[in-house]
């Protein structure tokens, strides 16, 4: 039985993250913590942090949840991460036509999880087997015609106004499961000193219960109504109907050949 490792009591934890709207209130209380002084922070796009926590060029990461089967060791490590329970508004599936008539589906390149339950609600829900083509670089310009596309994060507010259907993701799970979903987690790949993961968790809880002064911090462009999307859209607290989800996911997304579960990245 492989050896458990730990990460060194004396060493900085390497943490990474994602800057896109959701997860600026967990930065938020995480920069705004004493716990700052124990870690290095980066920040990229998630299917490349996953890649970082899988490869251990970090400790511990906000993850899309489909990155859990690929690490050799995993560990939620916080009652917080990026849930929905209903519309989620920022990870669609964007396209010119009804559903029924779309014949192939770009995945997007930042992401894991938001691509494979596509995958899923395309088979299970909507029951239609689209070609699928897996993007290396920004694609949004080929939605058109029966071309659709997974767009995720910022850029899914502006594909918005560009789109004709533009089909939630986080809703369409509701409707198939009754439940709510989970996109991303604070995932670990190694254990971690109990104290640090108490004073991170209670990091993240102070960004959540402080939605006001983040949205005050933020350069809102794009005119986005923060407060309903922070309040209602997401939902930060993984209670157990998510992590039942969470399962439930794991369980349908895992039916695809895991060689191909990640093309996209």
């Amino acid at each position: 039985m492989p050896r458990k490792t730990k990460v060194k009591l004396d060493s900085k934890i390497r943490i990474a993250a994602v800057s896109y709207l959701n997860t600026l209130p967990l930065l938020y209380g995480i920069e705004h913590s004493p716990v700052m002084n124990k870690i290095e922070l980066k920040v990229d796009y998630p299917s490349k942090i996953a890649q970082w926590l899988i490869d251990g060029d970090v400790d511990v990461a906000l993850v899309p949840v489909a990155t859990i089967p690929h690490l050799k060791e995993s560990y939620i490590v916080s009652d917080y991460g990026i849930g929905a329970d209903g519309k989620v508004a920022s990870v669609c599936l964007f396209s010119d036509v009804p559903v029924n008539e779309i014949k192939t589906v770009i995945l997007d390149y930042q992401s894991r999880t938001s691509n494979e339950l596509a995958r899923v609600l395309l088979r299970d829900y909507w029951r239609i087997s689209p070609d699928i083509v897996y993007s290396q670089k920004e694609y949004r310009q080929e939605i058109k015609g029966t071309t659709a596309a997974v767009v995720i994060g910022d850029r899914a507010f502006e594909q918005k106004k560009n789109s004709t259907y533009c089909y939630d993701l986080a809703e369409a799970w509701k409707q198939m499961t009754g439940l709510p979903f989970i996109f991303a987690a604070w995932i670990s790949n190694k254990k971690l000193p109990a104290d640090f993961i108490k004073e991170f968790n209670a990091a993240n809880e102070y960004g959540v219960n402080h939605i006001e002064e983040v949205i005050n911090s933020i350069e809102n462009k794009q005119g986005i109504d923060l407060k309903q999307y922070y309040t209602q859209h997401i939902r930060y607290y993984l209670d157990n109907d998510k992590k039942k989800a969470l399962k439930k996911f794991l369980q349908l997304s895992l039916a695809f050949n895991t060689e191909t579960l990640f093309q996209g990245v």
